[in-house]
């Protein structure tokens, strides 16, 4: 099931804001989608999978690999 509550990253860019992933929590799920195109594919991860994720990236585990 895809979730139908949307909220939208706190640095979403300028002009319109529409530079920017969206997110909508499940009890177990996560689902992320890209603001631009929402009627395009979902990305679904274990909300403690996602959970660890964001941890690594505020914690600059995964600042040498990104772009």
């Amino acid at each position: 099931m895809i979730p139908d509550t949307w909220t939208k990253s706190s640095f979403s860019g300028g002009g319109q804001g529409d530079a920017c992933v969206e997110i909508a929590h499940r009890r177990t799920h996560i689902a992320v989608r890209d603001s631009k195109a929402p009627a395009r594919a979902t990305l679904i991860f274990p909300a403690g999978s996602f959970t660890s994720f964001l941890h690594a990236l505020r914690g600059g585990a995964l600042g040498s690999r990104l772009p």
